[in-house]
Protein backbone atom coordinates (compact mmCIF):
# COMPACT_ATOMS: atom_id res chain seq x y z
CA UNK A 1 0.00 0.00 0.00
CA UNK A 2 1.54 3.34 -1.18
CA UNK A 3 2.12 5.80 1.50
CA UNK A 4 2.71 9.58 0.72
CA UNK A 5 5.32 11.53 2.48
CA UNK A 6 5.12 15.54 2.63
CA UNK A 7 6.35 18.21 5.23
CA UNK A 8 4.97 21.22 6.54
CA UNK A 9 5.78 24.18 9.27
CA UNK A 10 3.33 23.93 11.81
CA UNK A 11 0.98 20.67 12.16
CA UNK A 12 -2.14 20.76 13.87
CA UNK A 13 -3.72 17.93 15.27
CA UNK A 14 -7.37 18.75 16.17
CA UNK A 15 -9.65 20.97 14.94
CA UNK A 16 -11.82 22.41 18.11
CA UNK A 17 -11.83 26.02 19.82
CA UNK A 18 -7.59 25.53 20.82
CA UNK A 19 -6.63 23.83 17.98
CA UNK A 20 -8.22 26.40 15.44
CA UNK A 21 -7.42 29.53 17.53
CA UNK A 22 -3.60 28.45 17.32
CA UNK A 23 -3.93 27.64 14.03
CA UNK A 24 -5.61 31.20 12.97
CA UNK A 25 -2.73 32.94 15.49
CA UNK A 26 0.47 30.92 13.93
CA UNK A 27 -1.11 31.60 10.52
CA UNK A 28 -1.67 35.60 10.60
CA UNK A 29 1.81 35.39 12.46
CA UNK A 30 3.74 34.02 9.54
CA UNK A 31 4.63 30.65 10.69
CA UNK A 32 4.82 29.43 7.23
CA UNK A 33 2.29 26.46 6.32
CA UNK A 34 0.34 25.52 9.20
CA UNK A 35 -1.98 22.66 8.82
CA UNK A 36 -4.99 21.60 10.90
CA UNK A 37 -6.09 17.85 11.38
CA UNK A 38 -10.01 17.25 11.87
CA UNK A 39 -11.14 13.89 12.02
CA UNK A 40 -14.78 14.51 11.98
CA UNK A 41 -16.54 15.50 9.23
CA UNK A 42 -16.44 18.84 10.17
CA UNK A 43 -14.35 21.37 12.42
CA UNK A 44 -14.95 23.26 15.50
CA UNK A 45 -14.94 20.79 18.23
CA UNK A 46 -17.47 20.27 21.16
CA UNK A 47 -19.62 23.80 20.27
CA UNK A 48 -20.99 22.25 17.44
CA UNK A 49 -23.17 19.86 19.26
CA UNK A 50 -23.77 23.27 22.00
CA UNK A 51 -27.02 24.94 21.07
CA UNK A 52 -27.03 27.17 23.88
CA UNK A 53 -25.62 30.37 24.49
CA UNK A 54 -22.54 31.64 26.07
CA UNK A 55 -19.92 31.32 23.86
CA UNK A 56 -17.28 34.07 22.64
CA UNK A 57 -18.30 37.55 23.92
CA UNK A 58 -16.42 38.87 27.38
CA UNK A 59 -15.74 35.15 28.12
CA UNK A 60 -13.77 35.18 24.95
CA UNK A 61 -12.27 38.26 24.60
CA UNK A 62 -11.11 38.54 28.25
CA UNK A 63 -7.44 37.85 30.15
CA UNK A 64 -6.89 34.78 30.34
CA UNK A 65 -6.40 35.44 34.58
CA UNK A 66 -10.15 36.68 34.57
CA UNK A 67 -11.51 33.12 33.08
CA UNK A 68 -8.57 31.74 35.53
CA UNK A 69 -9.39 33.01 38.66
CA UNK A 70 -12.88 33.23 38.72
CA UNK A 71 -14.27 29.95 36.38
CA UNK A 72 -17.48 32.34 35.98
CA UNK A 73 -20.56 31.75 33.49
CA UNK A 74 -21.09 34.06 30.98
CA UNK A 75 -25.04 34.02 29.48
CA UNK A 76 -23.95 36.43 26.82
CA UNK A 77 -21.91 35.69 23.50
CA UNK A 78 -23.21 33.38 21.13
CA UNK A 79 -24.34 29.65 20.32
CA UNK A 80 -21.77 26.77 20.10
CA UNK A 81 -22.44 26.32 16.06
CA UNK A 82 -21.89 29.91 15.63
CA UNK A 83 -18.73 30.02 17.76
CA UNK A 84 -17.34 27.10 15.87
CA UNK A 85 -17.81 28.48 12.71
CA UNK A 86 -16.48 31.72 13.95
CA UNK A 87 -13.68 29.69 14.83
CA UNK A 88 -13.26 27.48 11.30
CA UNK A 89 -13.26 31.07 9.87
CA UNK A 90 -10.84 32.86 11.27
CA UNK A 91 -8.03 29.95 11.01
CA UNK A 92 -9.17 29.75 7.17
CA UNK A 93 -8.79 33.33 6.95
CA UNK A 94 -5.47 33.63 8.23
CA UNK A 95 -4.07 30.90 6.07
CA UNK A 96 -4.37 27.93 7.49
CA UNK A 97 -4.76 24.37 5.66
CA UNK A 98 -7.75 23.09 7.55
CA UNK A 99 -8.46 19.12 6.32
CA UNK A 100 -11.36 17.73 7.66
CA UNK A 101 -12.20 13.43 8.01
CA UNK A 102 -7.91 12.85 8.71
CA UNK A 103 -7.22 10.55 11.49
CA UNK A 104 -4.02 10.81 12.90
CA UNK A 105 -3.10 7.12 13.49
CA UNK A 106 0.43 6.61 15.17
CA UNK A 107 3.79 8.37 14.66
CA UNK A 108 6.41 7.49 12.44
CA UNK A 109 9.32 9.81 14.13
CA UNK A 110 9.64 12.91 17.05
CA UNK A 111 7.32 14.98 14.76
CA UNK A 112 6.48 12.85 12.15
CA UNK A 113 2.78 11.42 12.25
CA UNK A 114 0.97 8.70 10.26
CA UNK A 115 -2.60 9.73 8.98
CA UNK A 116 -5.26 8.22 6.76
CA UNK A 117 -8.02 10.29 5.49
CA UNK A 118 -9.83 11.11 1.76
CA UNK A 119 -6.19 11.55 -0.01
CA UNK A 120 -5.30 7.94 1.31
CA UNK A 121 -2.40 6.90 3.78
CA UNK A 122 0.25 10.41 4.13
CA UNK A 123 3.61 10.60 6.69
CA UNK A 124 3.76 13.94 7.46
CA UNK A 125 6.55 15.87 9.03
CA UNK A 126 6.56 19.27 10.67
CA UNK A 127 8.78 21.90 12.38
CA UNK A 128 6.19 22.16 15.23
CA UNK A 129 3.75 19.65 15.74
CA UNK A 130 0.73 20.98 18.27
CA UNK A 131 -1.84 18.80 20.06
CA UNK A 132 -5.04 19.64 20.13
CA UNK A 133 -6.92 16.54 20.67
CA UNK A 134 -9.58 17.73 23.17
CA UNK A 135 -11.40 15.67 25.93
CA UNK A 136 -13.69 13.15 26.16
CA UNK A 137 -16.77 12.29 28.63
CA UNK A 138 -16.15 8.46 30.05
CA UNK A 139 -18.96 6.38 28.80
CA UNK A 140 -21.24 3.84 31.45
CA UNK A 141 -18.97 1.38 30.56
CA UNK A 142 -15.73 3.23 32.16
CA UNK A 143 -18.06 4.60 34.66
CA UNK A 144 -18.11 0.55 35.98
CA UNK A 145 -22.45 1.36 36.40
CA UNK A 146 -24.26 -2.15 36.69
CA UNK A 147 -27.58 -3.73 35.66
CA UNK A 148 -29.01 -4.26 31.89
CA UNK A 149 -27.53 -2.98 28.80
CA UNK A 150 -31.21 -0.73 27.89
CA UNK A 151 -31.68 1.67 24.79
CA UNK A 152 -31.34 5.49 26.40
CA UNK A 153 -28.35 5.88 28.17
CA UNK A 154 -26.49 8.48 26.92
CA UNK A 155 -23.23 11.07 27.33
CA UNK A 156 -23.30 15.14 27.43
CA UNK A 157 -22.06 14.64 23.50
CA UNK A 158 -24.27 11.79 22.93
CA UNK A 159 -27.22 13.51 23.54
CA UNK A 160 -26.41 16.80 21.51
CA UNK A 161 -25.25 15.23 18.79
CA UNK A 162 -28.77 12.58 18.81
CA UNK A 163 -31.27 15.98 19.55
CA UNK A 164 -29.06 18.61 17.37
CA UNK A 165 -27.39 17.15 14.06
CA UNK A 166 -29.36 14.03 13.83
CA UNK A 167 -32.71 14.73 15.21
CA UNK A 168 -33.44 11.72 17.05
CA UNK A 169 -36.43 11.14 19.17
CA UNK A 170 -34.84 10.21 22.67
CA UNK A 171 -38.08 9.71 25.25
CA UNK A 172 -40.03 11.31 27.45
CA UNK A 173 -38.64 11.27 31.27
CA UNK A 174 -34.95 12.08 32.06
CA UNK A 175 -32.44 11.72 34.51
CA UNK A 176 -29.56 13.48 34.29
CA UNK A 177 -26.19 12.44 36.53
CA UNK A 178 -23.70 14.62 37.31
CA UNK A 179 -21.98 17.96 38.16
CA UNK A 180 -22.22 21.23 37.11
CA UNK A 181 -21.70 23.27 34.66
CA UNK A 182 -22.12 20.22 31.81
CA UNK A 183 -25.34 19.16 33.37
CA UNK A 184 -27.11 22.37 33.05
CA UNK A 185 -26.22 21.37 29.24
CA UNK A 186 -27.54 18.18 29.41
CA UNK A 187 -31.15 19.79 31.11
CA UNK A 188 -31.19 22.32 28.13
CA UNK A 189 -30.93 19.49 25.47
CA UNK A 190 -33.30 17.51 26.92
CA UNK A 191 -35.73 20.12 27.10
CA UNK A 192 -35.37 21.04 23.42
CA UNK A 193 -36.05 17.54 22.65
CA UNK A 194 -39.66 17.53 24.71
CA UNK A 195 -38.23 15.25 27.29
CA UNK A 196 -39.13 16.15 31.29
CA UNK A 197 -36.26 16.42 33.49
CA UNK A 198 -37.49 14.14 36.26
CA UNK A 199 -34.43 14.75 38.48
CA UNK A 200 -30.53 15.83 38.51
CA UNK A 201 -28.45 13.47 40.71
CA UNK A 202 -24.98 14.23 41.91
CA UNK A 203 -23.02 12.91 44.72
CA UNK A 204 -21.58 16.14 45.87
CA UNK A 205 -23.15 18.22 48.95
CA UNK A 206 -26.12 20.82 48.31
CA UNK A 207 -24.69 24.05 46.62
CA UNK A 208 -25.61 27.51 48.58
CA UNK A 209 -28.86 28.29 48.30
CA UNK A 210 -28.53 31.12 45.92
CA UNK A 211 -27.37 28.58 43.00
CA UNK A 212 -29.88 26.26 43.82
CA UNK A 213 -32.32 25.52 40.63
CA UNK A 214 -36.67 25.85 41.21
CA UNK A 215 -37.08 24.81 38.02
CA UNK A 216 -35.72 20.65 38.14
CA UNK A 217 -35.10 18.66 41.04
CA UNK A 218 -31.71 18.37 42.53
CA UNK A 219 -30.82 15.34 44.70
CA UNK A 220 -27.35 15.65 46.41
CA UNK A 221 -25.50 13.02 47.84
CA UNK A 222 -26.96 9.98 45.38
CA UNK A 223 -24.69 7.82 43.51
CA UNK A 224 -26.15 5.59 40.26
CA UNK A 225 -25.93 1.88 41.55
CA UNK A 226 -27.73 0.08 38.59
CA UNK A 227 -29.59 0.35 35.45
CA UNK A 228 -32.93 -1.39 34.76
CA UNK A 229 -35.01 -2.19 32.19
CA UNK A 230 -34.45 -4.26 29.51
CA UNK A 231 -35.33 -3.36 25.26
CA UNK A 232 -35.55 0.26 26.80
CA UNK A 233 -34.13 1.79 30.10
CA UNK A 234 -37.17 1.74 33.29
CA UNK A 235 -35.44 3.23 35.95
CA UNK A 236 -32.38 4.37 37.93
CA UNK A 237 -31.02 2.54 41.15
CA UNK A 238 -29.91 5.10 43.86
CA UNK A 239 -27.93 4.80 46.61
CA UNK A 240 -28.19 7.76 48.81
CA UNK A 241 -25.23 9.00 51.43
CA UNK A 242 -27.77 7.85 55.03
CA UNK A 243 -28.27 4.55 53.14
CA UNK A 244 -31.05 5.01 51.62
CA UNK A 245 -31.79 3.21 48.27
CA UNK A 246 -34.56 4.77 45.79
CA UNK A 247 -35.18 3.93 42.00
CA UNK A 248 -36.18 6.66 39.54
CA UNK A 249 -38.83 5.32 36.83
CA UNK A 250 -37.38 7.16 33.72
CA UNK A 251 -36.46 6.16 30.32
CA UNK A 252 -33.61 7.75 29.43
CA UNK A 253 -30.50 8.91 31.59
CA UNK A 254 -27.57 11.11 30.55
CA UNK A 255 -24.21 10.60 32.12
CA UNK A 256 -22.61 14.27 32.24
CA UNK A 257 -18.94 15.20 32.99
CA UNK A 258 -16.59 12.74 34.15
CA UNK A 259 -14.06 14.01 31.25
CA UNK A 260 -10.82 12.89 30.46
CA UNK A 261 -8.22 13.80 28.37
CA UNK A 262 -8.03 12.20 24.58
CA UNK A 263 -4.75 11.18 25.24
CA UNK A 264 -4.00 8.19 23.25
CA UNK A 265 -1.88 10.03 20.12
CA UNK A 266 -0.23 11.55 22.88
CA UNK A 267 0.45 8.24 25.16
CA UNK A 268 1.90 6.60 21.78
CA UNK A 269 3.98 8.65 21.17
CA UNK A 270 6.21 8.42 24.56
CA UNK A 271 4.91 11.58 26.02
CA UNK A 272 5.02 12.11 29.53
CA UNK A 273 1.53 12.32 31.18
CA UNK A 274 0.80 14.13 34.08
CA UNK A 275 -1.02 11.71 37.02
CA UNK A 276 -3.67 14.32 38.10
CA UNK A 277 -4.37 15.68 34.29
CA UNK A 278 -3.87 12.62 32.82
CA UNK A 279 -2.58 15.07 29.96
CA UNK A 280 0.61 15.34 28.47
CA UNK A 281 2.98 16.56 31.12
CA UNK A 282 3.90 20.75 30.07
CA UNK A 283 5.25 23.81 30.75
CA UNK A 284 4.26 27.27 30.48
CA UNK A 285 5.14 27.38 27.26
CA UNK A 286 3.17 24.31 26.28
CA UNK A 287 6.29 22.44 25.78
CA UNK A 288 5.80 18.68 26.35
CA UNK A 289 8.28 16.10 27.12
CA UNK A 290 9.42 15.74 23.25
CA UNK A 291 10.96 18.74 21.86
CA UNK A 292 9.10 20.48 19.13
CA UNK A 293 5.75 18.79 20.33
CA UNK A 294 3.45 21.29 22.37
CA UNK A 295 -0.23 20.82 23.52
CA UNK A 296 -2.84 23.01 24.31
CA UNK A 297 -6.41 23.07 25.25
CA UNK A 298 -8.77 20.19 27.18
CA UNK A 299 -6.18 17.82 26.29
CA UNK A 300 -4.22 19.00 28.91
CA UNK A 301 -6.56 19.65 31.98
CA UNK A 302 -10.39 18.25 30.81
CA UNK A 303 -12.45 20.05 30.96
CA UNK A 304 -12.64 24.00 30.37
CA UNK A 305 -14.64 26.51 28.62
CA UNK A 306 -14.33 26.73 24.94
CA UNK A 307 -12.95 30.41 25.63
CA UNK A 308 -10.49 29.15 28.03
CA UNK A 309 -9.07 26.26 25.34
CA UNK A 310 -8.87 29.13 22.66
CA UNK A 311 -6.98 31.04 24.90
CA UNK A 312 -4.34 28.69 25.53
CA UNK A 313 -4.34 27.80 21.34
CA UNK A 314 -3.52 31.66 21.14
CA UNK A 315 -1.09 31.63 24.09
CA UNK A 316 1.18 28.91 22.39
CA UNK A 317 1.78 30.53 19.31
CA UNK A 318 4.46 32.28 20.48
CA UNK A 319 6.59 29.68 22.34
CA UNK A 320 5.77 27.66 18.64
CA UNK A 321 7.12 30.63 16.98
CA UNK A 322 10.54 30.55 19.32
CA UNK A 323 10.91 26.97 18.56
CA UNK A 324 10.60 27.67 14.30
CA UNK A 325 12.97 30.33 14.22
CA UNK A 326 15.57 28.61 16.56
CA UNK A 327 15.43 30.76 19.43
CA UNK A 328 13.33 28.92 22.20
CA UNK A 329 14.50 26.61 24.72
CA UNK A 330 13.88 23.06 23.70
CA UNK A 331 12.05 22.69 27.57
CA UNK A 332 12.10 19.17 29.33
CA UNK A 333 14.25 19.57 32.44
CA UNK A 334 12.05 21.55 34.43
CA UNK A 335 10.57 20.40 38.19
CA UNK A 336 7.10 18.61 38.19
CA UNK A 337 4.70 20.30 40.10
CA UNK A 338 2.72 17.85 42.60
CA UNK A 339 -0.95 18.70 44.61
CA UNK A 340 -1.80 17.16 47.69
CA UNK A 341 -5.78 15.73 47.82
CA UNK A 342 -7.80 17.17 47.83
CA UNK A 343 -6.27 19.25 45.32
CA UNK A 344 -6.90 16.81 42.02
CA UNK A 345 -4.26 18.47 39.52
CA UNK A 346 -2.51 21.68 38.61
CA UNK A 347 -1.87 22.99 35.15
CA UNK A 348 0.98 23.75 33.98
CA UNK A 349 1.90 20.76 35.67
CA UNK A 350 6.18 21.56 35.34
CA UNK A 351 8.33 24.45 35.53
CA UNK A 352 9.90 25.41 32.49
CA UNK A 353 13.55 25.98 32.59
CA UNK A 354 13.90 29.34 31.09
CA UNK A 355 11.27 30.73 33.46
CA UNK A 356 8.41 30.92 31.29
CA UNK A 357 5.38 31.68 32.99
CA UNK A 358 1.68 30.88 32.36
CA UNK A 359 -0.78 33.24 30.56
CA UNK A 360 -2.35 35.54 33.18
CA UNK A 361 0.50 34.85 35.54
CA UNK A 362 -1.68 32.03 37.15
CA UNK A 363 -1.55 28.21 37.50
CA UNK A 364 -5.14 26.71 37.02
CA UNK A 365 -6.44 24.45 39.82
CA UNK A 366 -9.48 21.37 40.63
CA UNK A 367 -10.35 20.30 43.77
CA UNK A 368 -12.01 17.29 44.79
CA UNK A 369 -13.91 18.86 47.46
CA UNK A 370 -15.61 21.96 48.57
CA UNK A 371 -12.74 24.14 49.88
CA UNK A 372 -14.26 27.11 51.84
CA UNK A 373 -11.64 29.89 51.56
CA UNK A 374 -8.36 27.69 51.45
CA UNK A 375 -5.40 28.36 52.01
CA UNK A 376 -2.49 27.05 49.66
CA UNK A 377 0.96 26.84 49.93
CA UNK A 378 3.67 25.90 47.43
CA UNK A 379 7.04 24.44 48.91
CA UNK A 380 10.08 22.46 47.79
CA UNK A 381 12.62 20.50 49.59
CA UNK A 382 10.57 21.52 52.78
CA UNK A 383 10.82 25.03 52.42
CA UNK A 384 8.17 27.00 51.29
CA UNK A 385 7.81 29.36 48.14
CA UNK A 386 4.28 30.66 48.53
CA UNK A 387 1.67 30.70 50.68
CA UNK A 388 -1.68 32.19 49.43
CA UNK A 389 -5.18 32.50 50.67
CA UNK A 390 -8.35 32.01 47.82
CA UNK A 391 -11.04 34.47 48.92
CA UNK A 392 -14.25 32.46 47.42
CA UNK A 393 -14.75 28.91 48.15
CA UNK A 394 -13.31 26.44 45.37
CA UNK A 395 -16.05 23.91 44.54
CA UNK A 396 -15.57 20.86 42.34
CA UNK A 397 -15.99 21.39 38.74
CA UNK A 398 -14.92 24.75 38.73
CA UNK A 399 -11.05 26.22 38.10
CA UNK A 400 -9.43 28.26 40.74
CA UNK A 401 -6.02 30.32 40.29
CA UNK A 402 -2.56 30.20 42.46
CA UNK A 403 -0.88 32.91 41.47
CA UNK A 404 2.89 32.33 39.57
CA UNK A 405 5.26 34.76 41.15
CA UNK A 406 7.41 32.23 43.36
CA UNK A 407 8.72 30.71 40.20
CA UNK A 408 11.50 32.56 40.15
CA UNK A 409 12.16 30.84 44.09
CA UNK A 410 12.22 27.32 42.74
CA UNK A 411 15.65 25.27 42.84
CA UNK A 412 15.75 23.86 39.32
CA UNK A 413 17.96 20.65 40.66
CA UNK A 414 15.16 20.16 43.78
CA UNK A 415 12.62 17.75 44.40
CA UNK A 416 9.33 18.09 42.84
CA UNK A 417 7.31 21.10 44.08
CA UNK A 418 3.88 20.40 46.22
CA UNK A 419 0.71 22.01 46.58
CA UNK A 420 -0.95 21.98 49.31
CA UNK A 421 -4.71 23.44 50.17
CA UNK A 422 -6.32 23.76 53.93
Amino acid sequence: MTVSERETDVLIVGGGPAGLAAGAELAAAGAGRVEILEREQEAGGIPRHCHHGGFGGRLDRSAYAWATATGSAYAGGTTGPAYARHGVSAAAGAGASLRTGVTVTGWAGPRTVETTGPAGLERITARAVVLATGARERPRSARLIPGTRPAGVYTTGELQRAVHLYGQRIGSRAVVVGGEPVRHAAVATLRAAGVHVVAVVTDRPPPPVRLRSRSVPLLTGATITGLTGRKRLSGVELRHDDGRTTTLPCDTVVLTGDFVPDHELARRGGLHLDPGTLGPAYDAAFRTSRPGVFAVGNLLHAVERAGFAAQEGRAAAVPVLHHLAGTGDPGGGGRRLVVDAPLRWIAPNVTGPDGARPPGDRFVLRTARRLPRPLLVVSQNGRELHRQRILLPAVPGRPFALAADWLDRVDAHGAPVRISAS
